[in-house]
């Protein structure tokens, strides 16, 4: 049943039947209460709250300037948040710096491919682990045995992700030359590799030719069949419906509805709010 989300009930609005601010239920992966960012007097996020259960694939979307972005990076450490609280498997989280989030097992991708443009493919892998043994000079002279057996691991698992992501062959390429798709690809391997307990995905269909669209929205399905909790931000409806068994519909910088896709679509406040005949349309442009 879709949920719409009163903006008086908490700053920002909360959501009907879900955790209260103060008891995130141990089921949600993600827990967000009145999440607020302003950039030079503009409100891009104001009072957002939304949970993600473990285990789920839960999308974010609404029009753009909805402040989505601006959550993820909130949530993700990249910008402090103005006001609010992020719970992590109910371990409050706001505020972290991005490394500390990433650390506790909150991994994300960007919009644009960030790959390790001259390294190649498996060394973009291969630098991702946090803690590597050989990043400590003492390890290097007194456990190089431990690093080269470590190194032996991180290869071996390097390997396995790229032969699942279909990127094995081109294990010795440079990753400035992948196609936009490769990249893609890349970056969730690179995801992956980090081994996430939720993974934030800032539109992973941006730009990617349609024949690849089915084999990423594919892959995201398989981390969620592995045990990671999955949130996405996403334009294409096709795949949000396809893939997402949740919807949090953002306007304004706030939470304007939970539900499925098909619920939304019904929904008079979402439909009017998401560019009118985007939610009919299936693929907001």
């Amino acid at each position: 049943m879709v949920t719409t989300v009163p903006a008086d009930e908490v700053p920002g609005g909360q959501l009907a039947g879900a955790a209260r601010p103060n008891q995130p239920a141990p089921a949600d992966a993600l827990h967000c209460v009145g999440l607020r960012k302003a950039f030079g007097g503009v409100q891009a996020v104001d009072g957002a709250t939304f949970v993600v259960p473990a285990g789920s694939i839960s999308a974010l979307i609404g029009p753009n300037g909805a402040g989505k972005s601006t959550a993820v990076n909130v949530i993700a450490g990249a910008v402090s948040p103005d006001g609010g609280k992020v719970r992590l498997f109910g371990h409050d989280i706001t505020g972290w710096p991005a490394h500390r989030v990433a650390g506790a097992g909150l991994v994300r991708t960007f919009q644009l491919s960030r790959e390790l443009g001259r390294l190649t493919v498996l060394e973009n892998l291969m630098v991702t682990p946090r803690g590597q043994l050989g990043e400590s000079l003492w390890n290097v002279f007194f456990r190089p045995s431990a690093i080269r057996r470590q190194e032996r691991q991180y290869l071996a698992r390097a390997l396995d992700i790229l032969a699942v992501f279909g990127l094995y062959e081109l294990r010795d390429h440079y990753a400035g030359q992948l196609s936009g798709g490769q990249k893609r690809l890349l970056e969730l391997a690179r995801a992956v590799m980090a081994e996430p307990r939720v993974l934030l995905l800032d539109e992973p269909m941006a730009g990617i030719n349609p024949a690849l669209v089915a084999q990423i929205a594919g892959h995201i399905e398989g981390l969620r069949a592995s045990g990671v909790t999955v949130l996405m931000v996403e334009h294409n409806l096709n795949v949000v419906e396809s893939v997402c068994e949740r919807v949090i519909v953002m306007a304004e910088g706030r939470t304007l509805a939970v539900g499925t896709m098909a619920e939304l679509r019904a929904h008079p406040e979402v439909v009017r709010a998401y560019l009118g005949g985007a939610l009919s349309a299936g693929t907001a442009r």
